[in-house]
């Protein structure tokens, strides 16, 4: 069979590749070739491979877009960890006016003005952002005691713990001096200090103020503001330390999904040093002008690119919970899975000798923030969402659910279901900003004749039940029962909460 350059092309590579190829210089002239009606393996005259099945065609019709777009979907996808937590330092930057060492200190607990993936409300926060790049610095918490105690933990760029303070921390109670160092330091650790290698620049916190016994939320503020964060240089005359109250102030912390997401990522990527599994990734970053040291200058293409992969990403994550996978329930039986989904090895970083798993790292990190080092086999706290409905239906907008809490919970301390909003895993915006019941609230709110509680989730209170409801405002709804100090009745499964229903 005889053909034209022209015509072979087309019928082998598709119209627009073939096309393309066709327009370069060395194919101006119209000659005929001589090729069989079938190629492939065994083919007298042909190689055994090496071209694209028989009548196959290209699908892709602009491949400097298409490249851009695979490229960034997986970014996303890859760099969910950094940009969460680098998120907080945006937004605290942008919007409290902070700066690096400034610490967060709330005077109350948190409402939907801190929009923040799943966030208590039971405890206040404190947090706060530094950066080694400018030199060491040294992190002065208070010692546990009679006042409160502090438990949270200090990540890295990457938002995995390098170091837990408190009764549970490196000072163990005792408070002390963290020093935190950067990448590559080798001067000497000064004595007294609490040593913390870092191995990115840009370091954050985020402590939970727990009130002591018979002390308030305002006795644990005043407790969090006897620490202290400054540069080792500063050591020998600390700065007087400022505090930021964001109580009463919108601090949107939540990640971008559009082309602004891979602005933070050039943030974090751009910055920090690369490890060594991370390399292929940078190297296809290039491709979104995402590089070590240089400005970020992404052309239209490129940004149209990144915008919809980070409106996809948003999607597919979506998708994946809406299937959350039932191998990680934490009850077979139930609808519940625990909100620290820990990789194989119990720590967070879903780092193994062959891999790194990434889609189950952003799924963890799509809807939740700073994680424990490792979990153990039994945790401090338990975190129950709600997947779905007693039924296994997923759990809809504008719906009234309820869930009955026995009388007698395993917990040594106390309970309370919080709801988020589905959507972007942070509390619900309501005229009342309530966003928790608790087991602290038990007095306020009409209980069964056998002493559990029912409590009711969705737009409107049922008539009479206002004190057992949490509003929705038309949102889709994430219940999650928190327990702090889970017995081991709970922690061996031997409890079993009910499941969410429909009222």
């Amino acid at each position: 069979m005889a053909m034209t350059r022209r015509e072979f092309y087309k019928l082998a590579f598709g119209s627009a590749v073939g096309l393309a190829v066709l327009r370069q210089p060395a194919f101006a002239e119209e000659k005929l070739v001589k090729i069989p009606m079938k190629y492939g393996a065994g083919d007298k005259g042909e190689t055994a491979s090496g071209l694209p099945p028989v009548n196959a065609q290209c699908s892709v019709d602009d491949f400097n877009y298409q490249i851009k777009y695979q490229r960034a979907f997986e970014a996303v996808l890859w760099n969910m960890p950094a940009v969460a937590i680098y998120s907080f330092r945006r937004a605290a930057f942008e919007h409290l006016g902070m700066k690096d060492n400034d610490i967060i200190a709330y005077s109350k607990t948190a409402t939907p003005h801190l929009e923040a993936i799943t966030a208590n409300s039971t405890t206040p926060y404190i947090s706060a952002f530094t950066d080694l790049q400018k030199g060491p610095v040294v992190l002065e918490v208070p010692a546990a005691g009679p006042e409160g105690s502090l438990y949270g933990q200090i990540v890295d760029a990457w938002q995995f713990t390098i170091a837990g303070v408190g009764p549970s921390g490196m000072d163990e109670g005792k408070g002390g001096k963290y020093l935190l160092t950067p990448p590559g330091y080798k001067d000497e650790i000064p004595e007294g200090y609490l040593h913390v290698p870092s191995p990115n620049y840009r370091v954050a916190f985020a402590f939970r103020s727990v009130p002591a016994p018979g002390k308030t939320a305002e006795d644990a503020y005043h407790y969090s503001k006897k620490m202290r964060m400054y540069y080792l240089s500063e050591a020998g005359n600390p700065p007087t330390q400022k505090f930021v109250d964001p109580a009463n102030k919108r601090y949107p912390t939540l990640p971008y999904y559009d082309e602004r997401h891979f602005d933070d990522m050039h943030s974090v990527a751009g910055i920090e040093p690369v490890r060594e599994q991370d390399k292929v990734m940078m190297g296809m970053l290039e491709s979104l002008g995402i590089q070590q040291g240089k400005p970020f200058a992404p052309d239209e293409t490129t940004k149209k690119a990144m915008r919809q992969a980070a409106i996809d990403a948003w999607y597919y994550m979506q998708y994946w919970y809406d299937n959350f996978p039932k191998e990680k329930l934490y009850w077979p039986d139930r609808h519940y899975a625990s909100l620290l989904q820990a990789d194989d090895n119990k720590t967070f970083t879903f780092t193994y000798a062959d891999r790194i798993d990434l889609i189950n790292r952003a799924a963890e990190y799509f809807w939740c923030t700073y994680m424990p080092k490792e979990l153990s086999d039994s945790p401090a706290t338990q975190y129950m969402m709600a997947v779905a409905d007693k039924d296994g239906k997923l759990l809809e907008a504008g719906q009234l659910y309820k869930l009955t809490v026995p009388a007698e919970m395993p917990v040594k301390q106390f309970w309370a279901l919080t709801v988020y909003n589905r959507d972007t895993m942070s509390f619900i915006y309501s005229e009342s900003e309530r966003t928790t019941l608790s087991s602290y609230d038990l007095d306020k709110m009409k209980k069964n004749a056998d002493g559990s509680v029912t409590l009711y989730i969705g737009p409107q209170a049922p008539e009479g039940l206002e004190n057992n409801w949490i509003p929705t405002s038309g949102k889709r709804p994430l219940p999650a029962m928190r327990l702090y100090g889970p017995t081991e009745e709970f922690n061996n499964k031997t409890f079993k909460l009910a499941d969410i229903e429909r009222a």
